[in-house]
């Protein structure tokens, strides 16, 4: 298949293109670069440097490409930026979307997989979460997220999309050959975060409350290797055929605490990692993991890195070999 990768020079997607590359399909990115990475795309693939509120190039790209599927990451992530300006959100993440959305109409490409979010889900009062429950998502990030996936489901019944939203859990680790890795500016993650501190580059971690009921009082989240989220995508892009609504949970089915996670950064890293008890964040939850069987039994996928040792060491590798991550633009901390 030609597929467009939609902030293909990202995080996740950079991941993605190259597994899409692997499994012998044809991709061109597009991406403005705002907070992509051109290093992080292989020189032979074709980037397109652009934005998804151009709709004149958005036209003149479908109609001379002729992709048979979209897969769409592009996007920005941070909720708490999405609380101090929720407009900024609402214009890149769902606008922006739109805009895509009408190009693929026209064109009549009909298959899209899009990055969506756990966070659509809200504060849920059981675990783990399966795709039936009933979502309440609590930032403008979540908000503009599940916007989409309303955007998507009405686009389905309208002209037969189809769509694939995976509703990620915790990304983490980097490719395993620690080429291409987790470079965000600034950070807010977790396990990159954690490493920081073993690089020298941070003087202790944060632990944001230590009074929840969990097993040792701090926050459980699912980490999942970016690698088997890449695979996901492929996965999903595959199977999906237009008309068709799918919507899966991608994640490990484990919850791992903040405690865990430090502990386990020790011993990958060798290093202290001293960590500092805070108060609890406002919106954070006890406990955030996913059960992912329904995209194991429909589309046969399931995560190769089952233990938190392995994401993070991957992560370490990555971090070592690229201190600076890509070195590509002046860092804000």
């Amino acid at each position: 298949m030609k597929v467009l990768v939609t902030g293909g020079c990202g995080y996740i997607g950079s991941h993605t293109v190259r597994a899409l590359t692997a499994a012998g399909h044809q991709v061109v990115v597009l991406d403005s670069l705002v907070t992509g990475h051109r290093v992080a795309l292989d020189e032979r693939v074709p980037l397109i440097v652009g934005d998804l509120c151009d709709r004149q190039l958005l036209g003149e790209l479908f109609q001379s490409e002729r992709f048979d599927a979209v897969v769409h990451f592009a996007a920005f992530i941070e909720v708490g930026e999405s609380v101090r300006d929720p407009l900024k959100f609402y214009e890149n993440n769902v606008a922006n979307t739109i805009n895509l959305l009408q190009a693929m109409q026209v064109s009549g490409v009909r298959k899209l997989v899009f990055s969506s979010t756990c966070a659509v889900y809200g504060t849920p009062d059981t675990m783990p979460l399966v795709e039936t429950m009933a979502c309440n998502p609590a930032s403008p990030y979540a908000r503009a997220k599940y916007a989409v996936e309303w955007a998507l489901d009405d686009s389905s019944a309208a002209w037969q999309l189809g769509y694939a939203a995976l509703r990620y859990f915790n990304a983490a680790g980097a490719a395993s050959d620690a080429t291409i890795g987790e470079d965000h500016d600034p950070e807010s993650h977790l396990i990159p975060n954690v490493l920081k501190v073993a690089l020298g580059q941070r003087e202790n971690v944060k632990i944001f409350g230590t009074d929840y009921e969990t097993p040792d009082g701090t926050c459980l989240r699912d980490y999942i290797h970016v690698e088997d989220l890449a695979a996901a995508h492929v996965a999903a892009v595959e199977a999906l055929q237009p008309g068709e609504r799918r919507i899966y949970n991608t994640g490990t089915g484990v919850g791992a605490s903040v405690r865990e996670v430090i502990d386990v950064s020790r011993q990958v890293t060798g290093h202290a990692i001293p960590a500092i008890e805070e108060s609890r964040r406002p919106g954070d939850v006890p406990r955030l993991f996913a059960d992912s069987s329904k995209i194991q039994r429909e589309l046969g996928w399931s995560p190769k890195y089952k233990e938190l040792r392995e994401i993070v060491a991957s992560a370490w590798r990555w971090h070592q070999s690229h201190p600076e991550g890509y070195g590509d633009r002046r860092r804000s901390s």
